[in-house]
């Protein structure tokens, strides 16, 4: 049985011709401008930016209050609508095998990168002069990275923790069994799903509101960055940001390019199309800002909501191939910068490892930096203090890391909707290519 991607109710963003609006009353024009201004005020009054840090994070958290609640009723009245348990099976088993896939890619493309380029040598740092309390916050919190403490967090303490929490796979789990659920308790089932689907058209109104934030939330998040940080600091570390900067660049033409021809797409028209939750990333540093609204829109290109539903959240948690970029790559660099050789065997052990925490940090605040520090604590020949090499940039990491994530769990919504036989091809060109999408 295929998908329909008609069998739920259209997202908002598809009902409805939209309203033309001037230029500068479009949102991604709005964080755009906000995160110059941010970079601006962060540069020229350091003190000032840095003290505008509650406007981001107070940003953050009113998105992070509303992605329990979209992910379970999505999920739900997806499920529940399909009402095909063998094809929601199939698809969480299509969706696991992409993300283990390009995310052992990804893995591999980092080490491969930091082997030929070499970001770390010549820096000849002793590695017992680094102060290894600057780090010793995350070496604390990478415990949360392993495997069992990983699983037993994916069980929340009760049926309804998951909608007041922030952990996603709990929410994914208690949603996933909840559409099950719903139409095997017959026609109250069905009412109930009704209920459900008009709560869910209240709560992206929610989102649509809250988004109307979002220039102010990237303007503080910038300025805070800027001010924090300070450009010189990407000077020190040029090497190491410039090569992730565009490995993940080419990574994402080169590889999710690809992946994309093969589905019938262009990853430039898909970033195009996406270009307003990509800036909001880049201001925020945080994919789940946008989480939401990359519901919506990929509902709204023509992928059935089940598919979106399942995908989408779990791939935050496991296609993440801005940081297993980031996780290869940066180990190596410390290596280097601290003169320490790794043979072939030791590379593909920290690979292995890496491979595992990263799977066993997800949903953790910080994952890409935590789940270095997990892996190096395993990985005995590279020291865990040469992480204060890269502290001081790690946030403009992030922003990259954050983009590569959010651009392959797009990939990967459209890539496992076709592949399930689910994808509206013309809905899809028709968002790609800016032209009002019919209901």
């Amino acid at each position: 049985m295929k998908l329909d991607a008609s069998a739920a109710p259209a997202p908002l963003a598809a009902r409805g011709p939209a309203t033309p609006r001037p230029w500068y009353a479009h949102t991604y024009v709005q964080v755009l401008a906000a995160i110059v201004a941010g970079a601006v005020l962060g540069h020229v009054r350091p003190e000032t930016g840095e003290a505008l840090k509650p406007l981001g994070d107070a940003f953050v958290s009113l998105v992070k209050m509303i992605i329990s609640p979209v992910i379970f009723l999505t999920i739900v009245t997806g499920i529940a609508g399909m009402r095909d348990l063998a094809a929601v099976g199939r698809v969480a088993a299509k969706a696991f095998a992409y993300f283990l896939f390009f995310s052992t890619l990804a893995l591999f493309v980092g080490l491969l990168v930091a082997n030929v380029v070499r970001p770390g040598a010549g820096l000849n740092i002793d590695p017992a002069s680094l102060d290894a309390s600057r780090v010793a916050q995350y070496a604390e919190k990478a415990h949360e990275a392993g495997l069992v403490p990983f699983l037993l967090g994916m069980i929340p303490h009760s049926v309804l923790a998951p909608l007041t929490g922030d952990n996603i796979l709990q929410t994914l789990l208690v949603a996933i069994l909840f559409g099950v659920a719903l139409p095997l308790v017959g026609p109250r089932g069905e009412r109930l799903l009704t209920a459900l689907e008009d709560i869910s058209l209240v709560v992206f109104k929610i989102v649509a509101i809250l988004m109307k934030a979002a220039p102010i939330g990237a303007f503080g998040a910038m300025a805070f960055t800027i001010g924090k940080y300070g450009i010189g600091a990407l000077a020190q570390l040029a090497v190491l940001v410039g090569t992730f900067y565009l490995t993940s660049i080419l990574f994402v033409v080169v590889v999710l390019g690809a992946v994309g021809l093969w589905a019938g797409f262009s990853i430039f028209r898909l970033v195009g199309y996406l270009k307003g939750e990509l800036l909001l990333v880049l201001g925020t540093s945080s994919s789940e800002s946008a989480l939401p609204l990359l519901i919506e829109k990929m509902e709204a290109a023509g992928c059935p909501r089940p598919v979106v539903g399942l995908v989408v959240p779990t791939g935050y948690s496991f296609n993440l191939d801005g940081t297993n970029i980031y996780m290869t790559l940066a180990a190596l660099f410390i290596a280097q910068a601290c003169n320490v050789h790794l043979s072939l065997g030791e590379q593909l052990l920290l690979l292995g490892v890496a491979m595992i925490s990263s799977k066993g940090a997800a949903g953790v605040t910080g994952a890409g930096f935590i789940t270095l520090a997990a892996t190096l604590s395993i990985v005995p020949s590279v020291p865990v203090a040469g992480m204060t090499l890269i502290l001081g940039v790690d946030r403009f990491m992030s922003e990259c890391r954050s983009l590569t994530n959010f651009i392959g769990n797009a990939v990967a919504a459209v890539v496992v909707s076709k592949w399930e036989g689910g994808l509206d091809q013309a809905r899809l060109d028709a968002a790609l290519k800016g032209k009002a999408v019919a209901a």
